[in-house]
């Protein structure tokens, strides 16, 4: 008999157990999605280096900058959306391809090909008047203070394939 009494749990033991398990219950509970939010974005693979179509063909890009459309797939932590983008795109004289990504480096604004009458074959900011040369440097003494940034591109069965820009250094 005195045996069963060693066995048997008291009522303060059996309290203290359960109030210990439904507070860790509780304490896991609240502590799990705040460790998943701080760690999922960093497990995440990271979508950068992929190149996307610009549904233009080698051929067809001239020695004058072309505006070009694409769209990429965007992820924003857990929001995934498809945004579109431009590029002026053209051919240099040694027949390589430059794509510029058009937003200006000053405020960010976008800068457009021959838009000016004053500044012609040269990229104009029309919010500051930021101008670039054709090769997408600033002109000293205007408001952009670096290069339009650089478009990595590929070219795969003769079609264009941009990728992520960018930034170049200061002129």
């Amino acid at each position: 008999m005195s045996e069963d009494k060693k066995n048997q749990v008291s009522r303060r033991q059996f309290l203290n157990y359960t109030l210990t398990g439904v507070g860790g219950f509780m304490a896991a509970g609240m502590l799990a999605p705040m460790v998943r939010f701080a760690i999922d974005p960093v497990l995440q693979p990271e979508a950068e280096g992929e190149f996307v179509s610009a549904d233009i063909a080698v051929e067809d890009i001239t020695t004058e900058p072309q505006k070009v459309t694409f769209k990429i797939d965007q992820v924003d932590a857990w929001y995934e959306s498809t945004v579109e983008k431009t590029a002026f795109v053209y051919k240099k004289e040694d027949g390589s391809i430059v794509a510029f990504d058009p937003t200006c480096t000053h405020l960010g604004c976008i800068v457009g090909w021959n838009t000016n009458d004053d500044y012609p074959q040269h990229f104009y900011c029309p919010c500051h008047d930021g101008l670039y040369t054709k090769d997408g440097v600033n002109v000293p003494n205007t408001p952009p203070t670096a290069p339009l940034s650089v478009y990595e591109h590929k070219i795969q069965n003769g079609i264009l394939y941009l990728g992520k820009a960018i930034p170049r250094e200061e002129a």
